[in-house]
């Protein structure tokens, strides 16, 4: 006899990636999932945070690449080695999602597993766990992958969209789910625009499903990952990922399935993207600036004031970006967040590189059973 739901739930939190449109905050040494974007606590922490009322620690397994390890495990200090999997090589979420439900069905078969990113605001949180068990009873009464869709609030260049399809009913009726049409990439403005108007949704990258059934649709639709299932049958995890190709779950499995299903998001969502998405995620001075830390600002307006290493001042200026770190201070213009790629193609390795250090390996023990 199964176990009830609630039992049988497990969590994995993607956590790899520096975040490198938060540059020069964001390093390898302390990447965005670690910085405080949203609240007094680092994202990955409020992220644990919001789900472990639901989901307790012993059923979250944190996914990260090994240069991340260690700061992870500072932050999370509550934490075991048994917590995370650690991969190998990055090789994208389609290889890593396989082999954390390859992992998770060896200890429980029936187990449904929720895929969250570490680095979201949501809010409000109790509406995020009901809706998160909600779409679990879903996912193992009709045996689909469930992606949860952000309604969207702008027409946002990006995020990538997903278009609904038919209602899914069963004998109860309507059940608050679509089918999924079609996922779309991050679209232009103009495209953007019509993707809102039409009932397009945010793809969040949030999952829900059983592990049988991911691992069913990966040996059904994804041969380049299908093939290595074997590997990690046998416990040859670090053989699959040097021979695995890199390919998301989105691109792999999503795309190229017909059981994928998508619930809209009743509670907030925002992926802190860029610089700008601080204005989304903290309360807002009169004049519409965003401090954080030790930031002061006069005769200043529109205008985030980041202060990461010692105080921050700004004086009548409008529409910046301004963020001081122990080594760099950085200064944009606030329409040029989502850019920010273009300067570090620009910069000498000298300046690139500052802050870059990766910390000591991880005190997490040997290899426990890899991810991302």
């Amino acid at each position: 006899m199964k176990s009830s739901l609630e039992d049988r739930l497990w969590g994995v939190v993607l956590a790899g990636g520096i975040g490198s449109r938060f540059w020069p905050a964001s390093t390898p040494r302390r990447p965005k999932q670690l910085l405080r974007l949203a609240s007094d606590k680092p994202l990955i922490r409020d992220t644990i945070d919001r789900i472990e009322p639901l989901i307790p620690t012993e059923r979250l397994r944190i996914l990260t690449g090994d240069a991340l390890a260690g700061p992870i495990d500072t932050t999370l200090d509550d934490f075991t080695p048994e917590n995370f999997f650690i991969e190998p090589r990055a090789a994208g979420t389609g290889p890593v999602l396989a082999w954390a439900a390859t992992q998770i069905s060896r200890i429980d078969p029936d187990a449904v597993m929720v895929s969250l990113p570490a680095d979201h605001v949501i809010g409000p949180p109790t509406v995020f766990r009901e809706q998160i068990l909600e779409t679990a009873r879903l996912a193992d009464r009709h045996e689909r992958l469930f992606t949860l869709g952000a309604v969207p609030t702008r027409p946002e260049t990006g995020y990538g969209y997903i278009r609904p399809g038919s209602p899914l009913q069963d004998d109860t009726g309507v059940i608050g789910a679509t089918e999924v049409d079609r996922f779309v990439e991050k679209p232009d403005a103009e495209t953007a625009t019509e993707y809102v108007d039409r009932g397009y949704l945010w793809n969040t990258g949030i999952f829900v499903w059983r592990v049988h059934d991911l691992l069913a649709e990966v040996m059904r639709h994804t041969p380049e990952i299908a093939a290595l299932i074997p590997l990690l049958e046998a416990g040859r995890t670090t053989e699959f990922f040097v021979r695995v190709p890199t390919i998301s779950v989105d691109e792999g499995v999503f795309e190229r399935s017909d059981r994928v299903a998508v619930a809209p998001a009743r509670f907030q969502w925002d992926d802190v993207g860029a610089w700008d998405a601080i204005f989304r995620t903290h309360e807002l001075d009169g004049v519409g600036n965003a401090r954080v830390g030790d930031a002061h600002a006069v005769e200043t307006r529109n205008s985030v004031l980041y202060a990461d290493d010692g105080p921050v001042v700004a004086f009548g200026v409008d529409g910046l970006v301004i963020v001081r770190t122990a080594d760099i201070t950085f200064v944009m213009d606030r329409s040029r967040s989502s850019d920010l790629k273009t300067l570090l193609q620009a910069l000498p390795e000298r300046l690139r590189s500052l802050g870059q250090e990766l910390e000591p390996p991880s005190s997490l023990g040997p290899d426990p059973d890899p991810v991302r």
